[in-house]
């Protein structure tokens, strides 16, 4: 339920509709858009008296959410949501994380971020705690790769996404980054959404390998409903009957969610490909969609990568790509 206030309400009467609440037993959380102010109603599962909150000087009508995530819907907060990372708004800006799936070495991740800064890309995506299917895979450099990443940053600006594997990683992966990136993997490790949700750190959520949209959404409440709003959603493919391809991109996710939701979302073509020579369309299908960026990887020498070798794009390609998404026009 929303409590939506008159525009002239001051924060006496937001104050005293809090109070009541409280003293209903229920959670209040105020959400403050361009035109007006509104409370949400946290802790329900029944029945509120709608009326009774009606009487309270300064609130203008009651909103019933018929979602079951409040939060991250479009009906608690019709502004959509920026995500301030350095001096790039996603959200607002058409933002692309471009990087190597993993750090492997300082030459490596040095080449791929002055490359990808060349090309246009605004933030430096790696990889130093890695996810893998097999336990004999690479699993990444871990503090060193971090700081390999750091390195990157200073020499180019851009900031940095890099994944976050665990509650025990979480100290250094926050000294580090500047997004914390939810892996598919660990989309509904409920501890870790809201250990990250305790930060103020924006995160990149991807969508679990086989989750449905709503179990998405409410992955991302998790995190705003431990009082951090800087949640950028990713869509990265889902797993399918479909062998053709490493997964099955699902496009249809990124309009419904800007009916649905007012939080930002990437899309990354890499992963829900698999396939090197469809990250370029798929990418450019993202952003005809409506997508707010896109999160590509890119490696100096992809033949050599000691991960995802094969959907990663050289150099050389991925500037094309860059090139041909700022000729598009939409």
């Amino acid at each position: 339920m929303l409590v939506v206030m008159e525009h002239g309400a001051d924060q006496a009467h937001v104050d005293a509709v809090l109070a009541q609440l409280e003293t209903l037993g229920y959670q209040g959380k105020c959400l403050e858009g361009s035109e007006r102010t509104a409370i949400g109603i946290m802790g329900n599962t029944g029945y509120v008296d709608a009326g009774a909150l009606m009487q309270f000087p300064g609130v203008k009508e009651i909103i019933h959410v018929t979602k079951p995530y409040k939060l991250v819907s479009r009906e608690f907060n019709p502004d959509s949501t920026i995500v301030q990372v350095g001096d790039v708004r996603v959200g607002e800006d058409f933002v692309v994380i471009a990087g190597p799936c993993s750090v492997e070495s300082e030459e490596q991740v040095m080449a791929a971020a002055i490359g990808v800064k060349e090309a246009g890309a605004t933030l430096l995506r790696g990889g130093a705690f890695k996810p893998r299917t097999g336990p004999y895979s690479f699993q990444g450099l871990k503090e060193e790769g971090l700081k390999m990443l750091q390195k990157a940053k200073e020499a180019t600006g851009l900031p940095i996404v890099t994944e976050l594997l665990s509650l025990d990683h979480l100290d250094v992966v926050m000294k580090y980054a500047d997004v914390l990136q939810i892996g598919a993997r660990n989309m509904q490790n409920f501890e870790l959404l809201k250990a990250v949700g305790r930060t103020q750190k924006p995160v990149l959520l991807k969508r679990g390998m086989s989750a449905r949209l709503e179990e998405f959404l409410l992955a991302a409440e998790y995190i705003l409903n431990e009082g951090n709003p800087n949640v950028i959603l990713c869509e990265r493919g889902i797993r399918t009957f479909e062998t053709a391809t490493r997964n099955t991109l699902d496009l249809n996710i990124v309009p419904l969610v800007k009916e649905l939701s007012h939080l930002p979302i990437v899309v990354d073509p890499s992963h829900g490909t698999g396939i090197h020579s469809l990250v370029a369309p798929l990418s450019k299908a993202a952003k005809a969609v409506g997508a707010d960026g896109l999160i590509i990887e890119v490696h100096p020498n992809p033949s050599e990568a000691l991960c995802d070798g094969k959907q990663s794009l050289n150099l050389d390609n991925f500037s094309t790509l860059m090139n041909d998404l700022n000729r598009m026009q939409l």
